[in-house]
């Protein structure tokens, strides 16, 4: 379990990190989030829902190579979540999975 808890922060950037580190000293407060990064609550809540994204990618990376770079691109923010699953969805269809 602490491999795994290993493998999805070290496919964070240090940003993120930081982000995860202000959201959990201001506990759990967007609106704290938000004043400190002198940003509107919404842009806090998208911010918040792109790394919950990160994370469930990491958690579903598989051993098919081609599903993997595009997981990982979505964790590096080299393609968006909604496009990867569309990618994935008609991969999977076309290989009849």
């Amino acid at each position: 379990m602490r491999r795994k808890a290993q493998e999805w922060i070290y496919n964070l950037s240090d940003e993120d990190i930081t982000f995860i580190k202000n959201f959990v000293m201001s506990s759990g407060s967007l609106k704290e989030v938000a004043k400190l990064y002198h940003i509107t609550y919404p842009t806090v809540r998208l911010r918040l829902d792109r790394l919950i994204q990160k994370m469930q990618m990491n958690d579903q990376i598989e051993n098919d190579a081609y599903i993997s770079l595009i997981k990982k691109m979505v964790i590096d923010d080299q393609l968006d979540f909604d496009t990867a699953k569309i990618l994935i969805k008609k991969y999977r269809e076309q290989k009849g999975e």
